[in-house]
């Protein structure tokens, strides 16, 4: 797929450099120059412009584009006016980023459908790893759905996944599962738990053992009870 992220401070960096080495093909764009040039040789093409200049972007390929990511986050302003101006050039997709509540409430307004909002984004995360044990890592699909990775609880060992029923007893659907397995380190020892393979698919047959960490999916509310086994 072809990107374009505007913007590039710490998110916006980091996300273009994440999807290059995907195998994406990614436009960076600032209208910083040391911006440019820091991330020029890790991501497929880097240029210096100001996307609140209507002529300036035509000469991006915003059509053969297939999402445009509006990462500005210290300017506001210029977050508005770029968005306002991708959705002028009615780009296949549009992304904006979200700084505060006010700001979110302006691109709805302005009608964008997908807004990303990494800071709360990630606050949630952790307030929801570090208060919930077993729990490793969450990914909110919705505001009512998510995906999590957490540890099998005790009550779940040495069980399958046919006996626990999760969808009957829990309403949760379990994805896949990842298992521990141990590897050497530098002088020879096996070390456990420094790597996590995947078990494949989760079917009726797949057993859960000590050590293992479940894939779930389901409403945030049964995630949260089958957290508190």
């Amino acid at each position: 797929m072809k990107f374009i992220v505007i913007g590039l401070g710490a998110f916006g960096s980091s996300l273009a450099e994440k999807l290059t080495h995907m195998g994406h093909e990614v436009i960076g764009v600032d209208k910083q120059m040391e911006k440019v040039e820091n991330l020029k040789d890790r991501i497929s093409q880097a240029i210096c412009l100001d996307c609140k200049n209507q002529e300036s972007v035509r000469n991006l390929p915003l059509k053969n584009t297939d999402i445009v990511i509006v990462s500005i986050g210290e300017d506001e302003g210029a977050n508005i006016l770029t968005t306002a101006l991708m959705k002028k050039m009615k780009v296949n997709r549009l992304i904006s980023r979200a700084v505060s509540p006010l700001h979110e409430t302006v691109l709805e307004a302005m009608e964008v459908n997908e807004i990303v909002r990494p800071e709360e984004e990630a606050a949630d995360r952790w307030a929801r790893k570090l208060t919930s044990d077993g729990l490793i890592e969450s990914y909110e699909l919705t505001d009512e759905y998510s995906i999590i990775e957490m540890n099998v609880p005790s009550k779940f060992i040495g069980k399958t996944v046919q006996e626990i029923e999760f969808n009957k007893t829990y309403n949760v659907i379990i994805l896949t599962v990842l298992k521990n397995v141990k590897e050497k380190g530098f002088l020879g020892v096996f070390r456990k738990g420094s790597k996590l393979k995947v078990k494949g698919i989760a079917n009726a047959d797949t057993l859960l053992e000590d050590g293992d960490v479940m894939v779930l999916y389901g409403f945030n509310s049964d995630l949260n009870n089958i957290i508190k086994l």
